[in-house]
């Protein structure tokens, strides 16, 4: 059996037992395990590490660790400005599209509501969210660890909270979504873009007070479900306008 020490900096230590934070971790291994499968066996899913020093020199996910080796483990975190080529993020930087497993449909609803392109289906397993994640390039958003651990999985997040605005704000940090804001873009049922409707072609859809005090409407050219900028508008608002003052200050 061989041993070899890991160090997990930052948000990285909110996969392990509180005993092995900010500690050294001994791992004891037979042959030549893989850096992926090494830091999983300790909890970490691969898709939240960015950088990795072996022997204080870069290193790949698939680098296979020798006994005696010293592994310090990097979260995404712009408190860390490392030389070029050093992390993964941004020698592969995420696309801007998401794939939620199926505990969070009111974050999907939220994210669309943002503009921000949402894959989300009540009936898919696990299985299906990876191999959708990487056919078609998607970041992976889970409470689930279990998921992130699947190596087809490029991109992925665990969401720390299980409050959706904190999600919300959470997606948006990690991911620098500030300039991708577009409210009302997105169809909040199936992610399709909404388009511009006379009042007039959906008067039957409204409610009485609706159609008596908003005269500005939009429509899912696929499901046709109608919108409009109501209390949940300006609500969705005031909440970007708070984390971009929370931002800057």
């Amino acid at each position: 059996m061989n041993t070899a020490s890991f160090r997990f900096h930052g948000a990285l230590q909110d996969f392990l037992k509180k005993r092995e934070r900010d500690q050294t971790i001994s791992y004891t291994f037979k042959g030549a395990p893989a850096v992926k499968d090494a830091i999983e066996a300790m909890g970490v899913p691969h898709p939240e590490v960015d950088v990795i020093l072996l022997n204080k020199k870069p290193a790949t996910l698939q680098q296979a660790i020798s006994a005696g080796d010293e592994v310090d483990v990097f979260p995404v975190d712009a408190k860390y400005n490392w030389p070029v080529g050093y992390s993964f993020s941004k020698n592969h930087p995420a696309p801007k599209r998401f794939i939620l497993d199926v505990h969070l449909g009111t974050l999907a609803k939220s994210m669309r509501m943002l503009g921000v392109k949402t894959y989300y289906q009540t009936d898919l397993s696990d299985n299906t969210i990876a191999q959708l994640a990487q056919e078609q390039q998607l970041v992976v958003l889970t409470r689930d660890i279990g998921l992130l651990k699947q190596k087809v999985i490029t991109w992925g997040y665990w969401l720390r909270s299980q409050h959706t605005q904190e999600q919300l704000e959470e997606v948006i940090r990690r991911f620098d979504l500030w300039d991708s804001f577009s409210p009302f873009r997105l169809c909040l049922e199936c992610n399709t873009p909404v388009l511009a409707v006379d009042k007039e072609c959906i008067m039957e859809q409204l409610p009485p007070k609706t159609r008596l005090y908003f005269n500005e409407f939009y429509q899912c050219p696929s499901c046709k479900r109608v919108y409009w900028k109501g209390s949940h508008y300006d609500r969705m608002q005031g909440f970007i306008a708070q984390l971009i003052k929370n931002r800057n200050g």
